[in-house]
């Protein structure tokens, strides 16, 4: 068992500093037992609320009364114990270590990757609930009375609670998960990866097609929830703006409208110009944000935001494990707290995707803060200035607007802004944001959810369009027969019931993530027991007899493809050989392949020793093209690029050029890694056989595709 090739596998492009991506597949396929056994279960449920609704509405109302007064308990545990669980890693040595391997950077720059983290954290619900929460929590809170001052300052806590830095860290979490073993280790992008440590090769099985149909379903029902608050509020924009009736029938057409829209942008992708529209969304969200900011009382609303997030600070340990065990207030719980933290499971997954995708080559530590603080800024902002605005008409004594968000959340937002000028601008500018929120939700989660159900190596590819068209059917579905049964509330209690299973699948990733980076952690303990010879100076006397001249112009040399390649046949092959040879005679399963890049012409050399149950050891020496800086013109190099030859582990690239060395330094660099490699083998002693990742088998065939598409990727440049 051993770590795929094509983790370690080195870059060869114009851009040095991104590794080569993970095998392609031609077509996508699906998971047939992850599909089917997800859309029995959707559409089961679907036609049964749309065949006898009352029977429906009975059994979810009873089935969450169970898991909010047995379970109730857990889903706080989990929450809370989650968001420790990232911020432990994030502060440990662990941190440093990156969603890729070591080799790995960032595709994106800080600026660029904290606007997606930001453009992560707003959706239509957040307009929903940023005004119709706060007056809720102050007319009609769960302890002490209400329409009190401390009952205003508890209320937006409460929403910040809600909206914070508890659903950022299971975001967190699942993003970690899926980035780690897909781009470190090159497993599937999909939820049983995160438990290979746990459960070995059983995960690629009934137990990870049960993890994954678990996710799919909260998934799906997370979305569907949100799509429900969508349209309820549009209905009722569409209706302030243009006289349009709220009706069944209207939701309906607003919920073909985003199934439309996704069968447009999947089959003729079109995926690009909706990116464009969610980047104009996230502007004009902010826009909205300053008009109230500027248009109302700005200083009670920036002193708000500075006492609001402190009393957040103080309050949120106590509030996150406060499970009212005396006296408890249900129908409260279930509608808020419960809710929200099942809801925030269930898109634990989609979002996760999301973060994984435009993190890799980020450490744990970047990923984590990040995720916790850039979201949550901008959340804490929206939140205070729209909520605090509600909450000083309410309190001036507009008794029918607090009635309206309290009995009528989905007119909440509207009715807020009709208390302002230029209502007909702001209002048709809300109606947008939300249109647009609306469709990039459901376009994504269709997406998404095609993603899960099917069978995809390359963390970059797409499941197939059908299944995406089919989730974007299904999901609409499911919420229209949601609606019809008891509006917002049932899809809330629906979420509560799906979110229940993937919060202990929660529990094993944690577990799983926990021992993979345990590994981890052994391995950097062992690597400062043993510099390589190259960097740590201890060559012997073949360097030290070297011409001081040939040192000089070993440095100061950028080679082509001819003479990279040369050294490799005269000096690195040869040396290669010999130590194969010597570790077979030590009775060692050694495997040496030479072979030819074809991108480059050159050709590389990769040395393996079998070690069983435990992870194999590698050395590969491979070239890596780069661009030849500007002061090398100076020595008459006239080419635009040269070639390193960059020794690799099972972890990534180590980043030192072999280029120029004699035999015998090449030798004892390959003996100084193995020692490495042995003392890491040591350090895990006390967990036998959880070395590994990834399956042998799954190794080979990656490694093979990745070579194969990365030529390709090299003959179309």
């Amino acid at each position: 068992m051993s770590l795929p090739a094509s983790a370690s596998n080195p870059p060869d492009r114009n851009e040095p500093e991104n590794d080569p991506p993970a095998p392609v597949e031609a077509k996508p396929r699906i998971n047939r037992a992850v599909f089917w056994g997800t859309a029995v279960g959707v559409v089961a449920i679907t036609v049964w609320a749309a065949a006898a609704p009352d029977s429906a509405s009975s059994v979810i109302g009873a089935v969450v009364d169970g898991i909010s007064k047995n379970f109730g308990w857990f889903y706080f545990l989990v929450v809370a114990a989650v968001l420790l669980f990232v911020i432990f890693l994030a502060i440990t040595r662990v941190g440093n270590t990156k969603l890729g391997p070591d080799h790995s950077k960032p595709q994106f720059n800080l600026f660029t990757w904290g606007s997606m983290l930001f453009a992560a954290g707003i959706g239509v619900d957040l307009m929903f609930f940023s005004v119709s929460e706060p007056v809720t929590q102050y007319l009609a809170p769960p302890v002490g009375e209400g329409q009190t001052l401390q009952a205003a300052r508890q209320a937006m806590v409460w929403t910040l609670f809600h909206y914070g830095l508890a659903g950022w860290g299971l975001y967190a979490l699942m993003g970690l998960a899926l980035g780690y073993f897909a781009y470190r280790h090159n497993l599937p992008l999909s939820i049983r990866s995160a438990l290979y440590p746990i459960f070995g090769k059983r995960i690629h099985g009934p137990v990870g097609d049960g993890v994954d149909i678990a996710a799919m379903l909260g998934t799906i029902f997370g979305i569907a929830t949100s799509l429900g608050i969508g349209v309820a509020q549009l209905n009722f924009g569409l209706s302030f703006l243009f006289g349009v009736p709220e009706s069944l029938a209207v939701q309906a057409a607003l919920i073909v409208l985003a199934v439309a829209i996704t069968a447009v942008s999947s089959i003729s992708g079109v995926d690009k110009g909706i990116r464009r529209l969610a980047e104009l969304n996230v502007v004009l969200a902010i826009g909205l944000m300053l008009f109230i900011l500027f248009a109302g009382k700005t200083s009670f609303l920036l002193d708000s935001l500075v006492q609001n997030v402190g009393d957040f600070f103080a309050m949120f340990p106590g509030m996150a494990l406060n499970t009212f065990a005396y006296d408890r207030p249900d129908d409260w719980l279930n509608s808020w707290t419960l809710f929200f933290w099942a809801w925030w499971i269930a898109w634990a997954p989609f979002v996760g995707l999301f973060l994984a995708r435009i993190s890799r080559g980020r450490t744990i530590r970047q990923f984590v803060f990040g995720c916790l603080t850039v979201p949550f800024a901008f959340i804490a902002i929206w939140i205070v200035i729209f909520g605090n605005s509600a909450l000083d008409i309410v309190m001036g004594g507009n008794q029918a607007f607090g009635e309206v968000a309290l009995n009528q959340p989905e007119r909440a937002f509207y009715s807020l802004l009709e208390q302002y000028p230029a209502v007909p601008l702001s209002a048709g500018i809300a109606t947008f944001t939300g249109l647009l929120f609306y469709i990039t939700s459901a376009d994504s989660g269709a997406l998404v959810m095609s993603n899960f159900s099917a069978r995809l190596k390359d963390p970059a590819a797409d499941g197939p369009k059908w299944s995406r068209l089919f989730w974007a059917i299904a999901t609409g579905a499911l919420t229209l027969a949601m609606l019809a049964v008891g509006g917002i509330p049932t899809l809330q209690n629906a979420t509560i019931i799906m979110g229940l299973p993937f919060s202990f699948v929660l529990v094993l990733i944690m577990l799983g993530l926990y021992k993979a980076l345990q590994v981890e952690q052994l391995a950097a303990d062992s690597f400062r027991s043993s510099l390589p010879a190259v960097l740590s100076g201890r060559a012997g006397a073949g360097e030290r007899g070297r011409n001081w001249k040939h040192r000089l112009g070993r440095v100061m040399s950028y080679p082509g493809p001819k003479s990279v390649d040369r050294f490799v046949q005269q000096t690195v092959l040869p040396a290669l050989t010999e130590v194969a040879e010597e570790f077979r005679a030590q009775g060692l399963a050694v495997q040496l392949e030479n072979g030819l890049v074809a991108s480059c012409g050159i050709n590389q050399v990769d040395l393996q020793v079998t070690m069983g149950a435990e992870r194999d050891f590698k050395y590969q020496v491979y070239p890596v093209r780069y661009e030849t800086p500007s002061y090398a013109s100076r020595m008459a190099r006239s080419e635009d690029t040269y070639y390193r030859l960059e020794v690799f582990s099972q972890s990534g690239s180590h980043s030192y050029d072999l280029m120029g060395y004699a035999a015998s330094q090449i030798i004892t660099d390959v003996l100084d890694h193995y020692e490495r490699h042995l003392e890491f083998l040591h350090l895990n002693r006390g967990n036998p056989g959880a070395s590994s990742v990834a399956d042998d088998a799954y190794s080979s065939e990656a490694s093979t595709q990745w070579e194969q598409d990365f030529e390709l990727e090299e003959e179309t440049k």
